[in-house]
C-alpha cells in the first residue's frame, strides 16, 4: 500500500503567531496564515478530484494513490479556523492532539475536540507531553506517553482513539511498538515517504511537511501522482537524519539556532 500524507500545524489569522499551538523559537515556521492556507487548499483541489481519506480507509480507498491531511499539536486553530475551511470542500482531516495541553491557552479544549469529531474529523494522539526526543525515551516511558494520551482523548470522546503522530520527527521502531501496545492502529511519522509499514498491527505512514511561506503549488505537487517535491523533501529529511544520529544535542542546538532566525 502507498499513500501521501500532508502535515500541517496551526493556521493563524492576523499576526498572532502565538495564539494557537506551541510558541517559542522557530514555531512560526510551522504555522500558515489563513489566506495562505486557503490558497494551499485551492491548489490541492485543482490537483485531486477525490477527497482525502481517513487512514483506516486506505485499504479500501478508491483510486490507486489516496491522500490524507493531518494537523499536529492540537492548537485551537483546528476548531476556530481549519475545520471550517476544510468543510467547504467536504474534506475530513486527522487532528493529532497533545493530550497534556488540552484546555490550556492556545490549545483545544474538550468541547472543541468533541465538536471536531462530531463533524467527521479524526482525533488522534500527538503524545501526552510532547517530549523533546520521543525515540530516546525508555520503553516504559514510550508506553506511558501513548497510553496516557489515548486514555485522555478516549475519555473525552467516549470511543477508542486509535491514531497518533510522533512529535518532533523522532521516530524509531520502538516508538511504533509502544504505540501498538497502547492500542494505536495508525501512526504518522514525519518521514517524507509514501510507503506504509505494518509494525505489530499498527500502520506507520510518513508525511510531507508544509512550512510557512511555501508556495501553494508545493501542496498541489506533493499530492500529485508524480511529484518532484516529494523527492526533494526525502533528500533533505535523510540529510537531517544523519545529523541527528551523529549530533544528538549538537543537532538540537543547531536546529533551534536556525529556526530562531526564521
Amino acid at each position: 500500500m502507498k499513500a501521501v500524507s500532508i502535515l500541517y500545524h496551526d493556521v493563524i489569522s492576523g499576526s498572532g503567531w502565538a495564539s494557537s499551538g506551541f510558541s517559542g523559537p522557530g514555531t512560526s515556521r510551522y504555522k500558515l496564515d489563513r489566506a495562505e492556507f486557503e490558497e494551499h487548499l485551492a491548489a490541492i483541489a485543482t490537483t485531486r478530484t477525490t477527497s482525502p481519506v481517513r487512514a483506516l480507509e486506505i485499504p479500501n480507498a478508491a483510486g490507486a494513490f489516496p491522500f490524507l491531511l493531518t494537523f499536529d499539536d492540537g492548537g485551537e486553530s483546528a476548531y476556530t479556523c481549519i475545520a471550517a475551511l476544510l468543510e467547504r470542500y467536504g474534506w475530513p482531516a486527522h487532528f493529532l492532539v497533545t493530550a497534556g495541553y488540552i484546555g490550556t491557552p492556545g490549545f483545544l479544549n474538550a468541547d472543541q475536540i468533541r465538536s471536531l469529531r462530531g463533524r467527521g474529523h479524526i482525533i488522534g494522539s500527538h503524545s501526552f507531553s510532547h517530549p523533546e526526543r520521543m525515540s530516546h525515551l525508555s520503553s516504559a516511558q514510550l508506553l506511558e506517553e501513548w497510553s496516557r494520551s489515548v486514555k485522555v482523548l478516549s475519555d473525552i470522546l467516549g470511543e477508542p482513539v486509535t491514531s497518533a503522530s510522533v512529535p518532533r520527527g523522532f521516530y524509531s521502531q520502538r516508538v511504533a511498538e509502544a504505540a501498538s501496545l497502547a492500542g494505536i492502529r495508525v501512526l504518522f511519522t514525519s518521514e517524507p515517504t509514501t510507503r506504509i509499514q505494518d509494525v505489530h498491527g499498527c500502520l506507520v505512514l510518513g508525511r510531507f511537511t508544509i512550512f510557512h511561506g511555501m508556495p501553494p503549488a508545493v501542496s498541489a505537487d506533493l499530492v500529485s501522482s508524480r511529484s518532484g517535491k516529494r523527492r526533494q523533501q526525502w533528500l533533505y529529511w535523510n540529510f537531517k537524519k544523519i545529523l541527528k544520529s551523529l549530533g544528538g544535542e549538537l543537532y538540537l542546538r543547531a536546529r533551534e539556532r536556525v529556526l530562531g532566525k526564521v
